[in-house]
């Protein structure tokens, strides 16, 4: 193999998209997957592809210093993607000390290794952070997005937990020389998505007739990007950004929750054959959550300019998409939603 790399949080919704890029794409590459297999893991997401020459399952913790100090051995790696991380808000309000555990210390475990591993000679090594808006707050003006250099603002658990580990890969850019390069998304969709999340949630529930909770008025406003094209980007950051370069990575494609609820409702009555609007009758108002940013926008020109990368599918077209591949593949959803999938790999990997 020319390069063996490794991701972490391969097993969750963007990094096992991720893994199947870079295993189908670059045969010459061994892909090592790390995932804690925590709830967010399923490796039912890749069952495609587990049994190809270049693709390796490693279960483990980037809490454990010492595993990732075996690991680095076992593989001698030359690039890490780092996706691994708690990524539910509504968790982290419960539960902040396991988002500075896992994004924060996790991500330190990852840098100390890598700097360790390679000894000050990162000829051909690449270390890729990847990371959120949700940094950088909430915007007012309707006019104004957030670019690479937009002054961090978290206001929530979650997005200061990312923030820090941020500036944790930064700081070893400076400090040490590590070669790193960083990334900030918008809210992605499609395949795969675990059903807490607000498109899988409400596909689940239009389905099976449930509520279609929605925060406050509905009106806030998230940049959507079709989880494919956003792999596509971490693969051409990858492999084309230059060292110590951040990237903002989003759909140019603002909806306001209520508004995308109600064309989710819309797509579902074709698929479903029910009548028009039928769905929408299940939308609940309910109480806002603790510190829920109203706007985020991301402005992705520095990516297309300096990389040529563009999303391949509108919005409308990637909902139908990830619509379609939830009804194809209703028993991932149950399998899921039951914990049937969890306690299967929890055995084989215990």
């Amino acid at each position: 193999m020319n390069k063996t790399i490794l991701i972490t949080g391969g097993a969750g919704f963007i990094g096992s998209h991720v893994v199947r890029l870079f295993v189908e794409k670059y045969p010459d590459y061994l892909i090592v997957n790390l995932d804690k297999l925590t709830y967010a893991g399923n490796l039912e997401n890749l069952r495609d592809i587990d049994q190809k020459e270049n693709y390796r399952f490693e279960k483990g913790d980037i809490e454990d210093a010492g595993f990732l100090s075996t690991l680095f051995e076992k593989y001698a790696f030359d690039g890490v993607i780092h996706l691994a991380a708690e990524s539910h808000v509504d968790r982290s309000i419960t539960d902040p000390l396991a988002f500075v555990r896992t994004n924060v210390l996790g991500t330190v475990n990852l840098l100390n290794t890598a700097r360790t591993a390679w000894a000050g000679n990162f000829e051909g090594k690449r270390f890729y952070h990847v990371s959120t808006d949700e940094v950088y707050g909430e915007l007012h003006d309707p006019e104004e997005f957030f670019v690479e250099d937009t002054a961090y603002d978290p206001r929530s658990p979650y997005s200061a937990s990312k923030a820090s580990s941020d500036h944790f890969v930064r700081a070893y850019y400076s400090t040490y020389g590590l070669p790193v390069v960083i990334s900030n998304c918008s809210n992605n969709y499609g395949p795969n998505h675990f059903p807490e999340k607000l498109i899988p949630l409400m596909i689940n529930n239009i389905k099976n007739k449930k509520p279609l909770p929605v925060y406050g008025k509905g009106e806030n406003v998230r940049d959507w990007l079709y989880v494919l094209d956003h792999a596509r980007a971490i693969d051409m950051i990858y492999h084309g950004a230059a060292l110590g370069e951040t990237y903002n990575i989003g759909g140019n494609n603002e909806w306001k929750n209520l508004d995308l609820v109600h064309l989710l409702c819309d797509v579902m009555d074709k698929k479903l054959g029910r009548e028009p609007g039928e769905s929408r009758e299940l939308i609940t108002f309910v109480k806002d959550r603790a510190g829920h940013d109203l706007r985020y926008a991301i402005d992705a020109s520095k990516l297309m300019n300096d990389l040529g990368w563009a999303p391949s599918v509108t919005f409308e077209e990637g909902l139908e998409k990830t619509v379609e591949w939830y009804l194809q593949n209703w028993n991932w959803i149950e399998h899921v939603t039951s914990g049937e999938y969890q306690k299967y790999y929890q055995e084989m990997y215990s």
